[in-house]
């Protein structure tokens, strides 16, 4: 590779220079992985670019020997938590890259400290007089590479204690000494060496941390040397692009110059021309990466866990947009800059921006409304506040949970002026609100949900759900339920609920069941058959433990049906072009009275006044069909409610809705392409024709003007097809006629029929005695005789008497019941439901007229058929 000067390499040229540099020497070049993390429940965000790597570290996963990565990463929430420097300092960010080269029990110090050097000064034509390097104090092996192989002089490689070059996993595991190379930003940024008093300041940069993991640390503190030892280093791009590209602070540097001039033009701003501004500036260029990665990851924002971190963050960056005089949404305009500069190296990113400038611009307008109103409030509550005092809780409470204000905001919002916020007296705010929403649940009657949902979701508040973006992934036990209470343990072959902090599980809801699959750990696995969904999103797993013992605090992997899964989300998705061909076909008035998608059909109740004819179902189908066969996408957004509505997304029927809601759309949401787009929490395709096939199984009646449609999609569809094909073929051969003859032989047949002469023993119906049933004539009986018997007793009887006639009769194992009512009585009693109930008790049902309806089935306790009939009066 050719030698290049400072100053002539891009973020953009970096990486790749990085990547190419490694893949020469062996190293697979891996993607970075999400932002969410699969593999650690413990962790908020990828915080490192070896987090995808644990497996390959821990020798579960030994396909890999050399890896190189530049790897997304973002540290906010938890204990990585730079918020509060973000914009302060030249190095601090909320979102970054990390540039990493490893070893999984290859290559090892030589390698790594050789190839490090190499490229630093020869392929970032770093000066090396400006570097110097740090190692552990008891590392000889890495001085003597650094001295006699790389020919660095004594003073320029610091020994440092376990604080600075030494990393641990935790209080055991693997752990080694690590080296780092720091580069001299110049005599004119204050700062000092490693391990000199001024080390804090910014004059000496880390840019790469080399870690050589060689020892397993016991619990008595030995360390017990690794059979396979691993390299593991870490560059941020950030602090490289700031060396390189000769600037003092990483927001100088190229990528972070492109957003800071286009917040600049928008917001009327100049860079470097005034510090308060110039510190608005970086802030909202930082946040911009944040907050756009994080929802193309799949984040959303929320009022818990994650999407919480990112709500903080996006609000964070309105705030500095207030500061900067901007009342309008603007921050959205942003993401095209970003992409622009970010996208090629991030596809992702490319494909999930227009998504991810919705919802900025959505949570611009819905803090817009409360932030100025809330900066008023916090202007007045600190007016006669001074340098070291401090704001109440009670104060930084109200501007939380009326104005939208999260702590961290209120802090930064008087951090300038050196005023602290009384974060017990928050908390104790905080816990007041949550025993009174508790005292208002205990006192609302609601028998259906046990109190002890109410403890676990106090305890651990809502599951976070990876479930759109993950079919698997690491969780940890949060609590534990059987019987109606909280317990420590399940053993195998006992049942009951299980909570985690996380979960790709989906709960039922809006009409989707909910998902199956088995979860595992450390000696254990158990079967999930339900997840439900209670009091704020606690989901709640339905387990049977298989094998081992199950316990809270345990870090599980937990894996959905994936095949039943897919077949769920076909179903959901034609559930809603059915809705959309409904009202096509049959008209406007069509509105959703109920759903149901499982893995074999789809259920959708809707209103309309008659039945749908077997020529409107043909037309149905058809639509669908085309819909499906066309490939249209499936476009997910995140709306404000009313905007959803606005924008003509339809409501599910019976569906609560916050002020966020997930608008799914099927066709271009921005073109006369659009399909449908409807309110919708549940999972589906990512195109139309993974649908594959759509058929119309059933139509009938549910209730007075709401008819219901069940139909099936894929293999489950053609199965059905094939099925109708064989039974017209069977028919074809018992009638010795081609299956296009069929309907026409039937047809003729029954003329025959009706065109014999009957014959059929007459019933004596004047020994047959009425009752008063519910203040009306009644006769039930079990007789002799064929159907057509049974109906002409029945109309004799109703010349007789007006009431409610059932008759009953078996012969050769078959049961036949016929019911009668006569015509004044038609609109109090329905001929098919009486005989019906009749059926039901033998298994079988019928049908007919309001009139007049009959029933056939096994033959059994005729008896009870006729009080069931009785009591159906």
């Amino acid at each position: 590779m050719s030698k290049h000067s400072p100053h002539s390499l891009t973020g953009a040229q970096i990486r790749q220079s990085f990547t190419s540099f490694f893949a020469e020497k062996g190293h697979t070049v891996v993607p970075s992985s999400s932002l969410v993390p699969d593999n650690d429940p413990t962790l908020m965000f990828t915080n490192s670019g070896m987090a995808q790597f644990k497996n390959n570290f821990t020798g579960v996963d030994t396909r890999l020997k050399r890896a190189v990565s530049v790897q997304k990463c973002v540290r906010a929430g938890g204990k990585h938590n730079d918020l509060d420097n973000i914009g302060h300092t030249a190095r601090h960010h909320t979102f970054f890259e990390m540039l990493g080269n490893f070893s999984f029990g290859d290559y090892f110090k030589e390698q790594s400290i050789t190839w490090g050097w190499e490229w630093v000064t020869k392929n970032l034509a770093l000066d090396p007089s400006r570097l110097c390097v740090t190692i552990h104090t008891g590392d000889d092996e890495a001085f003597d590479i650094w001295h006699k192989k790389i020919g660095l002089k004594k003073e320029d490689i610091i020994r440092l204690g376990d604080k600075s070059n030494f990393w641990t996993m935790g209080d055991t595991g693997p752990c080694g000494p690590s080296s780092e190379i720091f580069y001299d930003l110049g005599a004119d940024v204050f700062g000092g060496r490693p391990g000199t008093p001024e080390e804090d300041g910014d004059r000496w940069m880390e840019i790469w941390n080399h870690v050589f993991t060689q020892f397993d640390l016991q619990k008595d503190g030995t360390k017990v040397p690794l059979k396979n030892k691993n390299i593991d280093t870490g560059a941020g791009l950030e602090r490289i692009m700031c060396a390189v590209q000769g600037v003092k602070s990483n927001y100088d540097t190229d990528i972070f110059q492109h957003i800071i001039s286009a917040a600049g033009n928008l917001t009327g701003t100049t860079y470097k021309s005034n510090e308060e501004s110039d510190m608005s500036l970086r802030v909202i260029a930082d946040h911009l990466r944040a907050m756009t990665f994080l929802m193309v990851d799949g984040v959303m924002p929320s009022n818990e866990g994650r999407g919480y971190v990112l709500r903080r963050i996006m609000r964070r960056a309105m705030r500095h947009g207030h500061l900067l005089g901007v009342d309008k949404p603007f921050i959205h305009k942003l993401v095209p800059t970003l992409v622009g500069v970010m996208g090629e190296a991030y596809p992702d990113l490319q494909r999930g921006a227009p998504m991810a400038a919705d919802v900025i611009k959505m949570e611009e307008e819905r803090f817009g409304k409360t932030l100025t109103q809330g900066l008023k409030l916090l202007e007045q509550e600190t007016r006669g506040l001074k340098k070291g005092d401090m704001l109440e809780g009670e104060i930084a409470f109200k501007l939380y949970d009326t104005y939208g204000f999260p702590l961290d905001l209120t802090q930064d919002a008087l951090k300038a002026r050196e005023i602290s916020v009384n974060d017990d007296g928050f908390q104790a705010a905080m816990a007041e609100q949550k025993q009174r929403a508790r005292a208002a649940f205990k006192g609302s009657g609601d028998s259906k949900l046990s109190e002890v949902w109410y403890d676990v979701q106090a305890e651990t508040g809502p599951t976070e759900f990876l479930g759109y973006s993950f079919l698997s992934a690491e969780g940890v036990v949060q609590a534990l339920v059987a019987d109606g209470k909280k317990v420590n343990e399940l053993k195998q072959g006992e049942k009951g609920q299980l909570v985690t902090n996380q979960t790709p599980f989906y709960a039922e809801s809006g009409g989707q069941v909910g998902d199956t699959g088995t979860i595992e750990g450390d000696g254990f696995k158990a079967t999930v058959t339900d997840t439900q969904k209670v009091l704020e999103g606690v989901f709640i797993h339905h387990i049977t433990v298989e094998k081992g013992t199950l316990k809270t605090g345990a870090n599980i992997q937990l894996h959905i049906d994936t095949d039943r899964r897919a077949k769920i989300a076909r179903n959901h998705s034609a559930t809603h072009l059915l809705f959309a061909g409904l009202r096509e076909i049959l008209g406007s008035h069509v509105v959703q009275r109920g759903s149901r998608q499982d893995d074999k059909t789809t259920r959708f109740d809707f209103s309309h006044p008659k039945a749908v004819s077997p020529e409107e179902i043909r037309a149905l189908e058809n639509k669908v069909n085309n819909w499906v066969w066309q490939n249209l996408p499936v476009v997910t957004r995140l709306l404000g409610k009313d905007e959803a509505v606005a924008s003509g997304a339809t409501a599910q029927f019976g569906e609560k809705y916050g002020d966020e809601v997930r608008v799914v759309s099927m066709g271009n949401p921005d073109s006369i392409q659009l399909v449908t787009s409807d309110l919708c929490g549940g999972t589906h395709v990512a195109q139309t024709g993974e649908v594959g096939l759509f058929r119309i199984t059933a139509e009938g009646s549910v209730a007075a003007g709401i008819r219901r449609l069940e139909a099936v999609t894929h293999q489950a569809a053609f199965d059905a097809l094939l099925a109708d094909a064989d039974t017209l073929r069977a028919a074809a051969g018992i009638l010795k006629s081609k299956p296009s003859e069929v309907p026409a032989r039937i047809e003729d047949n029954l003329k025959k029929a009706k065109a014999a002469p009957k014959a059929s023993a007459a019933i004596d119906v004047s020994a047959l005695t009425p009752e008063t049933v519910n203040g009306i004539t009644y006769i039930g009986a079990e007789v002799s005789g064929d159907a057509d018997a049974l109906r002409t007793a029945i109309e004799k009887l109703k010349d007789k008497h007006e009431g409610v006639f059932v008759l009953v009769s078996h012969a050769e194992g078959k049961a036949t019941l016929v019911a009668g009512v006569s015509k004044s009585l038609v609109g109090k009693y329905q001929a098919p439901a009486i005989v019906n109930a009749a059926a039901a008790t033998l298994g079988g049902k019928g049908g007919g007229r309001p009139d007049m309806a009959n029933a056939g089935a096994p033959a059994g306790d005729m008896q009870a058929a006729l009080k069931a009939a009785r009591a159906a009066l």
